[in-house]
């Protein structure tokens, strides 16, 4: 069993991965004045007993690392990933002044497509792999080597953004794209062949900026596609595609069992007529959604 909960944080991206291994992966941070503690506190206790946690950064924008100078400081931040970069963006906030120590320090290690780790993605026997791997960057390509040059310059840092897919064995796989734009995934679209995956976390928190190319689509062929939160205005909901929207769903939690995953969100109301009932009645970590068969 492992768990995949995409906290409903406003307009920004936070997830974390309770692994079935000794991991547990914390992915982004949005954390906001009036629920932060909370959310801290969740971090702090469903990481206990996990003796590999780490910190994967998709991007140096502020609704990405929102409150990661407090969350260090509460947790403490050993294993940061990240993508090689010198972004210079809002070099007054702290939260950014955080990210560019973690960065630069010996807790960071960098990704790109392809690249090995011990438990992330290798077993030993101590303790088994996360099942994380890299897609993307290729940092020899000249479209991400000029995405790096616009974030050192202070343009967003957007495109800077990993792919990485998490999967669980004989469960589901999820797949992260941070926040890339729609005009850079055009330009990489034949640099990148994407695994099919079960799960697809829309990036650009679903913006219709950030809408993922068909050709990707194909190749990923997600069963569920989880549209993130933005104003409504600039989504994208994914016609043809069953979606998960967090703007009304709030918190999804993604409970993965061997050839299942069952979903779970706080709000109370909000309903989809592609899963299947399971009839679970447990609401200790949301109300039951239903339930995805792999």
């Amino acid at each position: 069993m492992s768990i995949v909960k995409s906290i409903s944080v406003g307009h920004g991206d936070m997830f974390y991965i309770k692994h079935d291994s000794d991991n547990f992966t914390i992915i982004d941070c949005n954390l906001r004045a009036d629920d932060k503690i909370v959310i801290i506190n969740e971090l702090i206790k469903e990481s206990k007993g996990k003796n590999i946690t780490r910190f994967i950064s998709t991007s140096p924008d502020y609704d990405h690392i929102r409150g990661l100078k407090e969350l260090d400081e509460k947790m403490g931040i050993q294993n940061f990933y990240v993508v090689k970069n010198n972004a210079l963006k809002n070099l007054d906030n702290e939260d950014f002044k955080k990210y560019r120590e973690l960065r630069d320090s010996s807790k960071s290690f960098i990704i790109s497509r392809g690249v090995s780790r011990k438990w992330m993605n290798e077993s030993d026997e101590v303790r088994g792999s996360s099942g994380i791997n890299i897609l993307w960057p290729v940092t020899t390509n000249r479209h991400f080597i000029k995405a790096l040059v616009d974030a050192e310059n202070g343009i967003s840092p957007n495109n800077i953004s990993p792919i990485f897919r998490y999967e669980l064995k004989h469960s589901a796989s999820v797949i992260w794209m941070g926040d890339l734009e729609k005009p850079f995934m055009d330009l990489i679209i034949d640099d990148i062949v994407m695994p099919a995956s079960d799960i697809l976390i829309a990036p650009h928190h679903g913006r219709d900026s950030g809408k993922v190319p068909k050709k990707f689509l194909e190749q990923i062929k997600p069963k569920v596609i989880i549209i993130g939160e933005a104003s409504s205005d600039d989504l994208n909901y994914y016609s043809g595609y069953n979606t998960i929207t967090q703007n009304s769903a709030r918190d999804i939690t993604m409970d993965l069992r061997e050839g299942k995953v069952h979903f779970f969100v706080s709000s109370t109301s909000y309903t989809v007529n592609f899963l299947q009932d399971e009839k679970i009645k447990d609401d200790s970590i949301g109300t039951y959604l239903g339930t995805l068969y792999i």
